[in-house]
């Protein structure tokens, strides 16, 4: 049922979808570092995360990197996956630890590889030293204060659901979109696009109210196409946090029922994001040609999500 539902989404998604030609070869490589530094620990479990394709994910959000950037760019997507199933895998969650690895992580970004912390060590912090290297060596100091602050926000958001999890308090659904926008890691994929553009923007247009709502409007279309493609995952371990699960909750609902409100609500932010989209201001001849990049790499954030999460096998 689920199924019938994503792919109708699809359909009615009017982004056009896009690939970058050097996705599969990064994909390969990508499947040699992970053999290299021994992640995931069991072959098991690597040969299900080379079977995801974070290679095509990146190449999905930036189809105009060259090979070089789509490698440090899927270097990153893959850090983070990892640190979603670390955070979010069977089981009881552990929000000390959570909280243990985010200081280590922001150790780790604020003052460099040097920088050591005993919440992060061993294969995860050295895949995160290597896909740091070249946005902290290539990038403004304003573009990585932002960037770690999304990463910051991110871990926040996925300690809040552990600590949630933990005390079997099922999120309603106003609190779920907020803690979602968090917890899927979106905004921390949008400051990547300045970095694949070679385009930072400045912080008053970044932060400018126009593309902060388009920002949210795409992380909760990107987050709730997920929810319903992760929902019967969900149903078993995630106490709740699925908004499909909030809404059947909330509403009175049976979860067939609320899979069908959440795709009308889908629909109805796909409309909403397309014609806030168009009516974005001209902030200048200097920024318009930075902004517009950034603007389609948002859209690709959307479009990139769906087509990949309907290829991938890691929602198979």
């Amino acid at each position: 049922m689920t199924a019938a539902v994503l792919r109708s989404l699809r359909s009615a998604c009017p982004i056009a979808p896009r690939l970058s030609p050097h996705a599969e070869p990064v994909q390969q490589w990508l499947t040699g570092q992970l053999d290299r530094l021994g992640l995931p620990p069991d072959a098991a479990a690597r040969e299900r995360l080379a079977r995801a394709g974070f290679a095509r994910y990146a190449g999905r959000l930036h189809p105009d990197a060259d090979e070089p950037d789509l490698r440090v760019l899927t270097a990153l997507f893959t850090w983070f996956f990892l640190v979603d199933d670390s955070c979010d895998g069977p089981g009881q969650p552990d929000p000390a630890r959570i909280r243990a690895l985010r200081d280590g992580v922001l150790t780790l970004l604020r003052q460099g590889s040097r920088a050591r912390h005993p919440g992060f060590a061993g294969p995860l912090r050295r895949l995160l030293v290597q896909g740091w290297r070249e946005p902290r060596r290539r990038m403004p100091a304003r573009w990585r204060l932002r960037f770690t602050d999304a990463v910051a926000h991110h871990l926040d958001g996925a300690w809040r659901e552990a600590v949630a999890r933990s005390a079997g308090r099922p999120p309603g659904v106003d609190e779920y979109v907020e803690l979602r926008r968090a917890t899927s890691a979106a905004y921390v994929s949008y400051p990547l696009i300045e970095f694949a553009t070679g385009r930072p923007l400045p912080d008053a247009v970044y932060h400018h109210p126009a593309l902060r709502q388009l920002a949210d409007i795409a992380n909760d279309l990107l987050s709730w196409f997920n929810d319903i493609a992760s929902l019967e995952r969900d149903r078993a371990s995630a106490g709740g946090h699925n908004l499909v699960l909030a809404v059947a909750a909330e509403r009175g609902v049976p979860v067939t029922d609320a899979v069908d409100l959440v795709a009308d609500r889908w629909r109805g932010e796909m409309a909403r994001f397309l014609a806030l989209r168009a009516a974005v201001p001209s902030f200048g001849p200097a920024l318009d040609e930075s902004i517009t990049a950034h603007l389609d790499g948002v859209a690709n954030a959307v479009r990139g999500t769906v087509d990949w999460t309907l290829e991938s096998a890691r929602y198979g």
